[in-house]
Protein backbone atom coordinates (compact mmCIF):
# COMPACT_ATOMS: atom_id res chain seq x y z
CA UNK A 1 0.00 0.00 0.00
CA UNK A 2 1.34 3.28 -0.55
CA UNK A 3 2.32 5.64 2.07
CA UNK A 4 2.70 9.44 2.67
CA UNK A 5 6.38 10.90 2.92
CA UNK A 6 5.92 10.67 6.58
CA UNK A 7 5.17 6.87 6.67
CA UNK A 8 2.26 7.37 8.85
CA UNK A 9 -0.81 6.66 6.91
CA UNK A 10 -2.31 5.07 4.03
CA UNK A 11 -3.21 6.74 1.11
CA UNK A 12 -7.07 7.10 0.50
CA UNK A 13 -9.23 7.91 -2.19
CA UNK A 14 -8.06 10.34 -4.52
CA UNK A 15 -10.68 12.86 -5.55
CA UNK A 16 -11.23 16.11 -3.53
CA UNK A 17 -14.51 17.65 -2.23
CA UNK A 18 -15.77 19.01 1.22
CA UNK A 19 -16.79 17.06 3.86
CA UNK A 20 -19.55 18.45 5.86
CA UNK A 21 -19.21 20.17 9.02
CA UNK A 22 -18.85 18.29 12.47
CA UNK A 23 -19.19 14.87 10.06
CA UNK A 24 -20.13 11.90 11.81
CA UNK A 25 -18.59 8.68 10.96
CA UNK A 26 -20.86 7.96 8.91
CA UNK A 27 -21.17 11.33 6.85
CA UNK A 28 -17.47 10.62 6.34
CA UNK A 29 -18.17 7.10 5.24
CA UNK A 30 -20.37 8.51 2.37
CA UNK A 31 -17.96 10.79 1.82
CA UNK A 32 -15.40 8.10 0.96
CA UNK A 33 -17.59 5.58 -1.01
CA UNK A 34 -18.19 9.05 -3.37
CA UNK A 35 -14.29 9.03 -3.52
CA UNK A 36 -13.77 11.99 -0.98
CA UNK A 37 -10.29 11.83 0.11
CA UNK A 38 -10.92 14.33 3.14
CA UNK A 39 -13.46 12.35 4.33
CA UNK A 40 -10.87 9.66 4.62
CA UNK A 41 -7.95 11.71 6.06
CA UNK A 42 -10.61 13.09 8.54
CA UNK A 43 -11.45 9.29 9.55
CA UNK A 44 -7.94 8.27 9.95
CA UNK A 45 -6.96 11.24 11.89
CA UNK A 46 -10.42 10.46 14.70
CA UNK A 47 -9.49 6.63 14.34
CA UNK A 48 -5.67 5.97 13.52
CA UNK A 49 -4.29 6.96 17.15
CA UNK A 50 -6.56 4.17 18.75
CA UNK A 51 -5.76 1.63 16.33
CA UNK A 52 -2.42 2.00 17.00
CA UNK A 53 -2.70 1.46 20.24
CA UNK A 54 -4.76 -1.31 20.30
CA UNK A 55 -2.44 -3.00 18.10
CA UNK A 56 0.53 -2.02 19.99
CA UNK A 57 -1.34 -3.49 23.23
CA UNK A 58 -1.63 -6.73 21.31
CA UNK A 59 1.70 -7.24 19.97
CA UNK A 60 3.60 -5.87 22.45
CA UNK A 61 5.66 -4.30 19.89
CA UNK A 62 5.64 -0.43 18.04
CA UNK A 63 6.93 -1.81 14.65
CA UNK A 64 4.50 -4.34 14.26
CA UNK A 65 1.67 -2.35 15.87
CA UNK A 66 2.59 0.43 12.99
CA UNK A 67 2.68 -2.06 10.42
CA UNK A 68 -0.73 -3.85 11.41
CA UNK A 69 -2.23 -0.01 11.78
CA UNK A 70 -1.55 -0.30 8.24
CA UNK A 71 -2.63 -3.38 7.29
CA UNK A 72 -6.19 -2.34 9.25
CA UNK A 73 -6.70 1.03 6.92
CA UNK A 74 -5.76 -1.31 3.70
CA UNK A 75 -7.74 -3.86 4.91
CA UNK A 76 -11.14 -1.10 5.57
CA UNK A 77 -10.38 0.54 2.21
CA UNK A 78 -10.54 -2.34 0.79
CA UNK A 79 -14.45 -2.34 1.24
CA UNK A 80 -15.04 0.73 -0.46
CA UNK A 81 -16.61 1.65 -2.31
CA UNK A 82 -19.83 0.41 -1.30
CA UNK A 83 -19.48 -0.13 2.50
CA UNK A 84 -22.25 0.08 4.57
CA UNK A 85 -21.33 0.79 8.58
CA UNK A 86 -23.89 -1.27 10.64
CA UNK A 87 -22.18 -0.69 13.71
CA UNK A 88 -19.90 1.51 15.75
CA UNK A 89 -16.32 1.75 13.34
CA UNK A 90 -14.38 1.07 16.28
CA UNK A 91 -16.52 -2.36 16.69
CA UNK A 92 -15.72 -3.07 12.83
CA UNK A 93 -12.31 -2.55 13.40
CA UNK A 94 -11.09 -4.48 16.58
CA UNK A 95 -11.16 -7.81 15.19
CA UNK A 96 -9.13 -7.19 12.33
CA UNK A 97 -6.89 -5.08 14.78
CA UNK A 98 -6.50 -8.33 17.14
CA UNK A 99 -6.32 -11.15 14.16
CA UNK A 100 -3.55 -9.17 11.79
CA UNK A 101 -1.45 -8.74 15.33
CA UNK A 102 -1.86 -12.22 16.22
CA UNK A 103 -0.75 -13.06 12.34
CA UNK A 104 2.26 -10.72 12.31
CA UNK A 105 3.38 -12.09 15.82
CA UNK A 106 2.72 -16.03 14.44
CA UNK A 107 4.63 -14.41 11.49
CA UNK A 108 8.12 -13.01 13.36
CA UNK A 109 7.88 -16.36 15.77
CA UNK A 110 7.46 -14.28 18.61
CA UNK A 111 3.51 -15.54 19.47
CA UNK A 112 4.27 -17.23 22.80
CA UNK A 113 1.46 -20.31 23.36
CA UNK A 114 -0.82 -19.95 21.06
CA UNK A 115 -3.00 -17.24 22.95
CA UNK A 116 -5.60 -15.42 21.34
CA UNK A 117 -5.05 -11.45 22.09
CA UNK A 118 -1.91 -12.11 24.34
CA UNK A 119 -0.37 -8.80 25.88
CA UNK A 120 2.75 -8.12 26.53
CA UNK A 121 2.63 -5.83 29.04
CA UNK A 122 5.97 -5.50 30.50
CA UNK A 123 7.23 -4.27 27.08
CA UNK A 124 4.61 -1.52 26.56
CA UNK A 125 5.52 1.71 27.55
CA UNK A 126 4.19 3.54 30.29
CA UNK A 127 1.70 6.16 30.00
CA UNK A 128 2.53 7.63 33.36
CA UNK A 129 5.66 8.66 34.97
CA UNK A 130 4.53 6.87 38.18
CA UNK A 131 3.77 3.47 36.08
CA UNK A 132 7.04 2.14 37.21
CA UNK A 133 5.79 1.89 40.63
CA UNK A 134 3.27 -0.81 39.60
CA UNK A 135 5.31 -3.15 38.10
CA UNK A 136 4.41 -5.93 40.22
CA UNK A 137 0.78 -5.13 39.38
CA UNK A 138 1.55 -5.49 35.72
CA UNK A 139 3.83 -8.52 35.87
CA UNK A 140 0.45 -10.10 37.89
CA UNK A 141 -2.32 -8.85 35.30
CA UNK A 142 0.19 -10.46 32.32
CA UNK A 143 -0.46 -13.68 34.22
CA UNK A 144 -4.13 -13.37 33.39
CA UNK A 145 -5.81 -15.69 30.61
CA UNK A 146 -5.82 -13.25 27.07
CA UNK A 147 -9.77 -13.28 27.13
CA UNK A 148 -9.22 -11.85 31.03
CA UNK A 149 -6.73 -9.53 30.83
CA UNK A 150 -8.31 -7.65 27.62
CA UNK A 151 -11.64 -7.38 29.40
CA UNK A 152 -10.08 -6.09 32.34
CA UNK A 153 -7.80 -3.39 30.40
CA UNK A 154 -10.51 -2.58 28.06
CA UNK A 155 -12.60 -1.55 31.24
CA UNK A 156 -10.02 0.29 33.43
CA UNK A 157 -7.18 1.46 31.16
CA UNK A 158 -9.40 2.04 28.26
CA UNK A 159 -12.28 3.58 30.41
CA UNK A 160 -15.25 1.73 28.41
CA UNK A 161 -18.13 0.57 29.92
CA UNK A 162 -19.03 -3.20 29.98
CA UNK A 163 -21.91 -3.17 27.43
CA UNK A 164 -19.36 -1.43 24.88
CA UNK A 165 -16.83 -4.11 25.55
CA UNK A 166 -19.12 -6.60 25.09
CA UNK A 167 -19.61 -5.06 21.75
CA UNK A 168 -16.47 -4.24 20.57
CA UNK A 169 -15.28 -8.03 21.29
CA UNK A 170 -18.36 -9.23 19.84
CA UNK A 171 -19.21 -11.44 22.59
CA UNK A 172 -22.52 -11.08 25.35
CA UNK A 173 -22.65 -8.73 27.87
CA UNK A 174 -22.65 -11.66 30.17
CA UNK A 175 -19.67 -13.23 29.48
CA UNK A 176 -17.91 -9.67 29.37
CA UNK A 177 -19.41 -9.35 33.37
CA UNK A 178 -17.91 -12.77 34.17
CA UNK A 179 -14.55 -12.54 32.39
CA UNK A 180 -14.56 -9.03 34.51
CA UNK A 181 -15.17 -10.39 37.86
CA UNK A 182 -13.11 -13.80 37.17
CA UNK A 183 -10.20 -11.35 36.08
CA UNK A 184 -10.17 -9.12 39.52
CA UNK A 185 -10.72 -12.43 41.56
CA UNK A 186 -7.49 -13.27 39.91
CA UNK A 187 -5.80 -10.45 41.41
CA UNK A 188 -7.54 -10.57 44.25
CA UNK A 189 -6.10 -14.23 45.18
CA UNK A 190 -2.39 -13.62 44.08
CA UNK A 191 0.32 -13.76 46.68
CA UNK A 192 2.73 -12.64 44.66
CA UNK A 193 1.03 -9.31 44.57
CA UNK A 194 2.94 -7.49 47.77
CA UNK A 195 2.83 -3.58 47.42
CA UNK A 196 0.42 -2.67 44.29
CA UNK A 197 -1.91 0.12 43.71
CA UNK A 198 -5.83 -1.33 45.56
CA UNK A 199 -7.71 -3.37 42.91
CA UNK A 200 -10.74 -1.81 41.79
CA UNK A 201 -14.11 -3.43 41.62
CA UNK A 202 -16.30 -3.96 38.51
CA UNK A 203 -18.06 -0.72 39.09
CA UNK A 204 -14.32 1.22 38.98
CA UNK A 205 -14.28 1.56 42.44
CA UNK A 206 -11.46 0.95 45.39
CA UNK A 207 -11.65 -2.58 46.60
CA UNK A 208 -10.35 -3.26 50.08
CA UNK A 209 -11.46 -6.46 50.35
CA UNK A 210 -8.30 -7.87 48.75
CA UNK A 211 -6.65 -7.04 51.78
CA UNK A 212 -9.14 -8.98 54.35
CA UNK A 213 -8.40 -12.44 52.43
CA UNK A 214 -4.16 -11.83 53.56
Amino acid sequence: MNRTEGGDQPEGPQKNSRPPADPTDEDLIDGINGGDERSFQLLYDRHGEWVLRMAWRISGDEHVAQDVAQEVFRYFLGKFPGFELRCRLRTFLYPAIRNLSIGALRRERRFVGGESGALVIERMPAADPRASEFHEFHRIIGRLSPDHREVLLLRFVDGMTLPEIAELTGIPLGTAKSRLHHALAALRADHDLENPAAPVNESGTEDTSWKETR
